[in-house]
């Protein structure tokens, strides 16, 4: 993939962008709304984060994960303290593998030790790969980078939000408290539906494609950073009812999605099993984009609208245009977050 970018002396009274004729060219090649001047909001701080970086061989399949969970120690402690579900961006967009991973945080050796199963796993798949690598060795049994910042703020809550840091469509999932994210996503300290709703908007989405990065062509997905998409994002501040309108909507639009994604009869049995269930993924779900789907983004869509006080059907350039100002009015009335850069 080749990109080339031509200047000119300043000369030039016409300019182009992608073939098409345009008033002007912003610095990140884009036209309309200049999404480069977009300051990182100080609400939206301490709320986003990229997911844990394990750094070697921690992560286990179930089977292992209950021998682990079944044995005893020394010390009288269950071994759930240090083994847990896991997730990386592939079981967001595709169907979960239904990984564990032994997670010390931040004990010192002699603590972890004492989790014998768990501890002895990594001493005999991890430290050699550390040794090797030359990659944290003193800390072998710990994670390469555990991200405390995100594990603070996450142990408040019962659930938070989850997305895909690279992926072709924006999804936003719930994973409850016990789940530690990998790195491929990002992690975000809301407990709340509303907050869910937001996101899972289009006005959300028009915002993330245009502050995050592509990869190569659209179809490979677009990158999502918590310093370009979440912190510059100016959430709605709507009253009681608006806020409500949003939380059902997206309760709605989840309990549909769970449905699809793992249908059940009368009964209450699976109705799927083998390759038919193995295709509800939710990337083949927004591949088709069904029309229950369509129509369950609609309402969600048109409740942050009215939120925002907007009308409804508003075209992207203009949602894109007055969410910078949005942004912009915010960072003046309280101040941009570090001076109002942006700084991935």
């Amino acid at each position: 993939h080749i990109s080339i970018v031509g200047f000119d002396g300043g000369t030039e009274a016409g300019r182009e962008l992608d073939g098409v004729a345009v008033e002007s060219i912003n610095a990140n090649l884009t036209s309309g709304a200049d999404l480069t001047a977009a300051a990182r909001l100080q609400e939206n701080l301490g709320l986003a984060f990229m997911g844990d970086t394990k750094g070697g061989a921690f992560d286990i399949p179930e089977d292992l994960a209950r021998r682990m969970l079944d044995s005893p120690n020394p010390h009288g402690k269950p071994n759930s303290d240090v083994v847990k579900p896991w997730i990386n961006g592939r079981d967001i967009t595709g169907r979960s593998r239904n990984m564990w991973i032994v997670d010390f945080g931040g004990m010192p050796e002699d603590t972890a030790a004492l989790y014998e199963l768990p501890f002895e796993h990594v001493k005999a798949q991890v430290r050699p790969q550390r040794a090797a690598s030359r990659s944290t060795v003193p800390n072998w049994w710990l994670h390469e980078r555990p991200r405390p910042e995100m594990r603070e703020a996450l142990e408040k809550l019962d659930r938070f939000i989850v997305t895909p840091r690279v992926s072709k469509h924006r999804l936003f999932v719930w994973l409850d408290r016990d789940t530690l994210p990998d790195s491929a996503t990002i992690a975000i300290a809301r407990d709340d539906d509303y907050a869910f709703g937001v996101l899972h908007s289009r006005f959300h989405e028009l915002w993330a494609r245009g502050m995050g990065t592509q990869l190569r062509e659209a179809e490979s997905g677009f990158r999502y950073t918590p310093t370009t998409c979440f912190e510059t994002f100016p959430f709605p501040e709507p009253d009681g009812a608006r806020r409500e309108a949003i939380a059902g909507a997206a309760r709605r639009l989840d309990e549909l999605r769970g449905g699809w994604l793992n249908p059940v009869d009368e009964r209450g049995r699976p109705a799927l099993e083998g390759r038919a269930l193995g295709r509800r993924t939710l990337t083949n779900l927004y591949n088709e984009r069904p029309t229950w789907l369509a129509n369950a983004h609609a309402a969600l869509d048109a409740a942050v609208a009215a939120a925002y006080g907007w009308p409804p059907g508003l075209g992207d350039v203009e949602a894109l245009e007055r969410l910078l100002s949005l942004n912009q009015h915010r960072a003046r009335q309280f101040g941009p977050a570090l001076g109002g850069g942006i700084a991935d």
